[in-house]
C-alpha cells in the first residue's frame, strides 16, 4: 500500500499562531477562570458568562456560545437540577461529581475537565462548561442546539425502486441511519477530528471481522496526518487522502445513500462520514463500482445485467465519440459508406471550421450550460439549459458555424455522460474526451488508440487503499466478475470479493 505524504496547509501555521495559549489548568476560584475565558473568547458577543449559585448555596459560573445551545434543554434538563437545595460537601471532589451524575437526565451527563485548552475546545462545540468555587476542574454538559434539516431523497442518486431518504449534514443522524440498517455489534465506529480551526469531526464506520483491519488502520493514520484550518466538506478528506490525488478517476464512492452504504460496509468496504457533510465516502473501490447502482440490487438481475452493459457502452461513447467522429471525418474517410460521406460533406459546406474546432466549440458549450443549469435556481435551470441548449444549437446551424452533424455527437455524447450513477466517474470522463478529440484531431484512429492506451495503462495502475483499481479484471478473479460485468442471482451472490475478504 503507496503511503500517503502528509498533507500541509501553507496557512496553518500563521492561523494557529493567532490562537492564544491556554493550555493552564483550572483554578479553583471562579474570577480566575473567568479572566482566563475573557482573554481566549475576547471580542465573541455570542459568549455568554453567568455566575449564579447552585444546590442553594454553592457559587458557581457557567459559560457557553448562546446560539449554539438548546434553550428548552438548557431550562429544563441543566437549570432546574443545579437548582436544588441539597449541596454536596465541596471538600470531596467525586462525591460532588456523583451529584451531578445523577442529578442530570441521561442526555445531559456530564464529564469531567481539567485543564483550559480542552474547556475552549468543548465550548466551541457547542458544550456548557460549569465552574464551581474551590473546586479545581470544571463540568461539561452537551446541550447543543438540534440543528438538522428533515430527510429527503437524494437529488444526484434518484431509483425507481428503493428508499426515498438520505444522509443529511448532521453526523448523528447518519450514523443512525446506518444503526437502523445493521444491528449488530460488529459495526464500529471510531471518531477523529481533522482541521485546526473546524476541528471537524470524522468517524469511521466498518464491520468487525468483514472489514480489512489493515486498511483501517491506514485509513485512520492518513486522517491524523491532515494538516488543515478548516475541514468543510468530505471533498476535502477525499483529496487529502486518496493515493492517487491527481488521477481524474475517483478511487472514493461519495454517496448520499444509506442504503449503499449499508451494502458497501457489508462487502467489506469502509465508510467516512465527516459532520456537516451529508456525502459519504466508500473506500476501496474499484473502477466497476463507478458504474454500480443501488437499484441494481432491487431489480431483478437479468435486467441489472442489461443495464451494467448499456452503461459501459455508454460511457464509452460519453469519453471517445467525438473522437472517432473527428478522426473518421478528417482522416479516413473511407470507413464509411459512400452514401453517409456526401451527407457528411453536404453538412459541412458552409462550416468554414475543421471538425476539432466545432468539436471542441460544441462540448464547451454544453459543459458551460450543464454547469449553468447546476448553479440556476431549481425552478428555472433546468428549462434554461435546455433551452439555451436549443436556441444556440438552432442559431448555430443555421449561421453556418457548425454542422447539424455535430451537434447529434455532442447531443448523444451528453446523454450518454448522465448514464453513469457515479459522478465522479462521469466528471472524469468528461475530462478525458478533451485529449481524446485533440490526439484524434492530430493522428486519426491511431492517435485515439494511443490514448486509449495509455488510459488504460493508468487504470490497471491504480490503486484504492492497495486494492487493484482494475480488478477483479487485473488482476483476474473470476468470483469478482459475477458483481462488475454481471449482476448476478442472489444465489450466486454469497461471497464477497477478495479484495474486501478480511
Amino acid at each position: 500500500m503507496r503511503v500517503n505524504k502528509r498533507a500541509t496547509d501553507p496557512f496553518a501555521k500563521k492561523i494557529r499562531a493567532l490562537e492564544p495559549e491556554v493550555n493552564i489548568p483550572i483554578s479553583e476560584q471562579i474570577m480566575e477562570n473567568k479572566k482566563g475565558i475573557a482573554q481566549v473568547f475576547a471580542n465573541c458577543s455570542d459568549l455568554v458568562v453567568r455566575e449564579l449559585l447552585i444546590f442553594g448555596s454553592m457559587p458557581a459560573m457557567v459559560v457557553y456560545l448562546d446560539v449554539l445551545i438548546d434553550k428548552q434543554l438548557w431550562d429544563d434538563g441543566f437549570l432546574e437540577p443545579l437548582m436544588q437545595e441539597a449541596a454536596p460537601p465541596i471538600s470531596d471532589p467525586s462525591r460532588l461529581e456523583e451529584q451531578l451524575k445523577f442529578g442530570f437526565s441521561s442526555i445531559v451527563q456530564p464529564a469531567v475537565v481539567k485543564n483550559m485548552t480542552e474547556t475552549a475546545r468543548r465550548i466551541v462545540s457547542g458544550e456548557t462548561i460549569l465552574f464551581i468555587e474551590g473546586s479545581a476542574q470544571a463540568f461539561a454538559f452537551s446541550l447543543k442546539d438540534k440543528l438538522n434539516r428533515a430527510l429527503d431523497e437524494p437529488s444526484t442518486e434518484a431509483v425507481i425502486r428503493g428508499p426515498r431518504y438520505g444522509f443529511i449534514e448532521k453526523m448523528s443522524i447518519n450514523l443512525a441511519l446506518i444503526r437502523h440498517r445493521l444491528r449488530t455489534p460488529r459495526l464500529k465506529t471510531e471518531t477523529l477530528s481533522a482541521g485546526s480551526l473546524s476541528r471537524t469531526d470524522i468517524t469511521i464506520v466498518y464491520i468487525e471481522g468483514i472489514a480489512d483491519k489493515s486498511v483501517v488502520e491506514e485509513l485512520k493514520r492518513r486522517i491524523a496526518g491532515i494538516d488543515m484550518d478548516s475541514i468543510l466538506e468530505s471533498g476535502y478528506i477525499e483529496e487529502l487522502i486518496s493515493d492517487h490525488p491527481y488521477s481524474p478517476f475517483p478511487v472514493m464512492q461519495a454517496t448520499q445513500r444509506p442504503d449503499m452504504t449499508t451494502g458497501s460496509l457489508i462487502e467489506g468496504k469502509i465508510a467516512v462520514i465527516t459532520d456537516g457533510s451529508p456525502m459519504v465516502l466508500i473506500l476501496p473501490v474499484t473502477f466497476w463500482f463507478g458504474f454500480q447502482s443501488a437499484e441494481d440490487y432491487y431489480m431483478k438481475f437479468m435486467f441489472a445485467t442489461m443495464l451494467r452493459w448499456l452503461r459501459y457502452l455508454f460511457a464509452f461513447f460519453a469519453m471517445a465519440l467525438p473522437s472517432i467522429f473527428i478522426a473518421v471525418t478528417t482522416f479516413h474517410q473511407e470507413m464509411i459508406p459512400t452514401s453517409l460521406t456526401l451527407s457528411l460533406a453536404a453538412a459541412r459546406e458552409v462550416v468554414p471550421f475543421p471538425a476539432i474546432v466545432e468539436a471542441l466549440i460544441m462540448e464547451t458549450t454544453f459543459e458551460a450550460l450543464r454547469e449553468a443549469g447546476i448553479r440556476l435556481p431549481r425552478p428555472v435551470g433546468q428549462t434554461i439549459s435546455i433551452v439555451g441548449a436549443l436556441v444556440i444549437g438552432q442559431a448555430a446551424v443555421q449561421a453556418g458555424i457548425i454542422s447539424a452533424t455535430i451537434i447529434i455527437v455532442v447531443s448523444i455524447t451528453g446523454i450518454s455522460s448522465f448514464l453513469i450513477p457515479n459522478p465522479g466517474m462521469s466528471q472524469a470522463i468528461s475530462i478525458i474526451r478533451f485529449p481524446l478529440m485533440l490526439l484524434a484531431a492530430t493522428f486519426g484512429l491511431y492517435g485515439l488508440g494511443i490514448g486509449l492506451l495509455v488510459i488504460l495503462v493508468h487504470l490497471v495502475n491504480l490503486r484504492s487503499f492497495g486494492v487493484p483499481y482494475m480488478s477483479p479484471l487485473a488482476p483476474l478473479t473470476f468470483n469478482g466478475l459475477a458483481d462488475t460485468l454481471l449482476r448476478a442471482p442472489w444465489q450466486a451472490l454469497k461471497k464477497r470479493h477478495k479484495h474486501t475478504r478480511h
